[in-house]
């Protein structure tokens, strides 16, 4: 791959045609539409996310005179290039000239850059970049695409797949899932976590539809020219899980319903009956995982382990060890219960408190409470195979 150095390049220039798309949270075009700022291998804006530190940042290293890093440039032809490294930041130039967000000044007033003094505006408009202008094929861009960090903010795998296979799939599937002003969001964000900037909805829908081969069906989606599956099947898993769940809780965002769907979506559940079985489980004080309890529902409330059920406490399991082994010894029968009716070598065997574990005489699936009066002590073999029996 070819490199050429460029270290007289205006920020003026640079912003020369700028165009920000609102709709899609990305800058377009610079250097008289010369420039595309952001091709579709590139990750959406994100120095606006955290409340614009990164943007403004920005700026006030141009206004100080500091160096703002490396910027790369993808020579496509003759007459174009494309942003490889450095999007953010010439997007938050143009922003910032453009008026779409504000620094604070001297006296921590907010500043734009049309209400600027002459001289500051200079400064940014005069800023000289160092540019490096790089040519080489597909793969070796990619490649460098991928090993290059200068902005400081790595790229998440999903950002690195979007650039390995960009393409009108990618560009479809961003509009659709990376479209921050989706109407469709704020509904999907009750069962995904993550952000739109940062391909997390896309990813969970490729994710779901792929059964977890997510680099293989990019690939060989990559030169479709629609996402009709990939809508499909996502919205099919969102609209199951919103008609068997009807309340909607916070640990609803995260729980692999792809792979529940997958596994349970054929079969029928009553919504009310669902309903009311969530919030007893909700009120429950003994359930400590609330993200198991949606597939401990669809199982047919059988896995407690997946609403890791609040186990009994040192003190307890103490104080029930000490009065079975009194009692055990008096009767010289083993001091696990199970072992005491069977009638192998263990019929006597008195257990050490660490090679026995704390079970619940009625299974806290039936109703058994977490109390020591619901508390017996089973050598670990037989604690492992009564279950939930």
């Amino acid at each position: 791959m070819k490199t050429i150095l460029k270290s007289n390049i205006t920020v003026k220039e640079i912003c020369d045609g700028f165009v920000y798309n609102e709709l899609e949270g990305k800058g377009l075009f610079g250097l008289s539409g010369k420039l595309t700022i952001q091709p579709e291998y590139q990750r959406n804006y994100i120095y606006a996310s955290d409340g614009g530190k990164k943007e403004m940042a920005v700026i006030e290293s141009v206004l100080k005179g500091y160096p703002i890093g490396l910027i790369y440039f993808n020579k496509v032809n003759d007459s174009n290039l494309e942003v490889l490294d450095g999007q953010q930041r010439i997007t938050s130039l143009g922003r910032f000239v453009n008026d779409k967000f504000a620094i604070k000044d001297e006296n921590g007033m907010p500043q734009n850059f049309s209400g600027m003094a002459k001289d500051k505006k200079a400064k940014i408009w005069e800023t000289k970049l160092l540019i490096y202008e790089c040519e080489g094929t597909e793969s070796e861009i990619k490649e460098w695409f991928k090993t290059i960090n200068i902005a400081g903010v790595p790229l998440n795998n999903q950002e690195l797949l979007n650039a390995v296979y960009s393409g009108p799939f990618v560009t479809l599937g961003k509009e659709e899932f990376s479209n921050s002003q989706n109407a469709n969001i704020q509904k999907w964000s009750a069962y995904v976590s993550g952000s739109a900037n940062r391909q997390e909805f896309l990813e969970c829908a490729l994710d779901w539809v792929s059964k977890g081969n997510v680099g293989d069906y990019m690939s060989r989606h990559r030169f479709d020219k629609n996402i009709n599956e990939l809508k499909k099947y996502f919205n099919s898993v969102i609209d199951w899980v919103s008609s068997v769940f009807t309340d909607v809780e916070s640990e609803m965002r995260g729980p692999e319903w792809g792979r529940l769907y997958e596994e349970y979506h054929k079969k029928s559940y009553n919504p009310t009956k669902v309903s009311a079985e969530v919030q007893k489980l909700y009120a429950d004080p003994y359930v400590k995982n609330r993200k198991g309890i949606f597939e401990y529902i669809l199982g047919g409330s059988v896995e407690t382990k997946l609403l890791e059920v609040r186990v009994f406490d040192e003190a307890t399991k103490k104080s029930v060890y000490k009065e079975q082994t009194t009692k055990a010894e008096k009767k010289k029968e083993s001091n696990c219960p199970l072992c005491a009716l069977g009638h192998d070598a263990n019929k006597e065997k008195i257990w050490g408190l660490n090679d026995m574990d704390a079970d619940h005489v009625t299974a806290w699936s039936k109703g058994g409470k977490t109390i020591s009066k619901n508390c017996q002590m089973l050598c670990k073999t037989h604690n492992r195979a009564k279950g939930n029996r």
